[in-house]
């Protein structure tokens, strides 16, 4: 269900994830105003002790798990392992923690908790633990076939080899004290300032089939985001743009206070440039531009401080570029969606835009910035050579063009 203001996008809906190598899986996908939530589902202990531990910086190590209980969320995900050390809980440092501490700490970590583990090549003596009749370190159907380090010492008690429930409601653990719930959990948030997002294969002018990436200004990735249909995948890239665009308006504004009017901010943005090297592996690289007073800016990343503006890998004088929206017919490969911009200097630059909306704000965007220049300066003075004599071209906005000797002064021409 879609809940939409003037102002911004929520959405919530299933989608398929692709992360790396691994097989797609269902996950949710919650758009907020300021951040997309990549959710999967899983069975979580909202009380009680999923595993139990030892050690603690009384023994001088970290706390150690040392026993898993059977068939709870801990045993279940094969995630854990006895001889796995605590390193942190929900991004709390534990490792120097006394035993007592990190209990403590479990205890107030709330409903869902995140564990960095990792595990002891040495073992202290009290993990030394008999192997359960039960228990069984050889991998079955039922298993994943992952091992533990501690297999070959006898305390890998993470396998059950007659368990073949799924995470089903039926199946949940009913132990006394313990209470599990099926929730969706966060897997990965993608703050959306400064993010881009795409439905190409990076470099390329390849578009995945009703399918995107949200990459965050830090370089955290979405994965790829496989949509049930195209309508669905249009509506999603959408949202999230709408919802970026609100955010870059806003942070316009903010950062328009320490600019003076002839240097205000018009427009900025994610672009992909198409590289004018044809051996390139890379056909197309991320690129920010920001229109700002009378100058257009190609940045690597986004100017986050007022010494990044002064650290541009190009700048252009808006006055002195055209831009051009590029029919079909015009464009170089299959990449919908571009504009070019032309320099004084007989440069080219060609950049592609994800979604017909993106090209629409570019092309006011320079339209109203080349607008704000003119009335600025009024009028521009060229230097130019007519028939071997150094010439002055002045074009005023108002009045029209003159040109004259540079070296007396004498008009040439009347006004034009």
């Amino acid at each position: 269900m879609d809940f939409r203001t003037a102002c911004e996008e929520t959405k919530t809906g299933i989608c398929l994830l692709q992360d790396g190598n691994q097989e797609p899986f269902k996950v949710r996908l919650h758009l907020a105003k300021d951040i997309l939530m990549i959710q999967e589902q899983d069975v979580i202990c909202v009380s009680g002790e999923p595993f139990y531990s030892g050690g603690g910086a009384e023994h001088n190590i970290p706390v150690v798990i040392s026993k898993i209980s059977k068939e709870q969320r801990a045993e279940l995900s094969g995630l854990l392992f006895i001889g796995d050390a605590i390193l942190q809980i929900n991004g709390i440092n534990v490792r120097k923690c006394r035993h007592e501490e990190v209990v403590q700490v479990l205890r107030n970590a709330g409903e869902e908790v995140t564990l960095t583990v990792s595990f002891l090549k040495r073992a202290p003596a009290f993990l030394k633990l008999p192997l359960n009749e039960d228990c069984s370190c050889a991998p079955s159907d039922q298993s994943s076939g992952t091992s533990s380090p501690l297999c070959d010492s006898g305390l890998h008690l993470n396998y059950h080899p007659n368990n073949t429930d799924t995470l089903s409601c039926s199946s949940w653990p009913t132990s006394p004290g313990l209470r599990w719930e099926k929730r969706w959990c966060d897997l990965r948030l993608i703050p959306l300032l400064h993010s881009r997002f795409s439905q190409y294969v990076p470099g390329t002018d390849l578009s995945r089939q009703n399918a995107f990436q949200v990459i965050a200004v830090d370089g955290v990735c979405s994965g790829i985001i496989q949509c049930l249909s195209a309508e669905d995948c249009i509506d999603w890239l959408q949202a999230i743009a709408t919802n970026i665009s609100n955010l870059t308006k806003h942070n316009i504004k903010k950062i328009n206070r320490n600019f003076p009017v002839n240097q205000q901010i018009v427009y900025m943005g994610w672009c992909e440039a198409r590289e004018q090297d044809p051996l390139q592996d890379r056909v197309y690289s991320p690129t920010f531009l920001a229109l700002r007073g009378s100058c257009l800016y190609k940045f690597l990343a986004p100017p986050v401080t007022t010494w990044d503006w002064t650290r541009a890998e190009k700048t252009f004088s808006v006055y002195e570029i055209m831009c051009k929206v590029l029919k079909d017919s015009d464009l170089l490969d299959r990449r919908k969606h571009c504009f070019t911009v032309q320099s004084e200097s007989g440069e080219d630059l060609y950049f592609s835009v994800e979604l017909e909306s993106d090209l629409a704000q570019w092309e006011r965007a320079f339209q109203t910035a080349t607008f704000l220049e003119v009335e600025r300066i009024q009028c521009k003075t060229y230097a130019c050579v007519l028939e071997s004599h150094l010439m002055g071209l002045t074009i005023d906005f108002s009045t029209g063009f003159i040109c004259y000797d540079a070296a007396t002064k004498v008009m040439c021409s009347g006004q034009l």
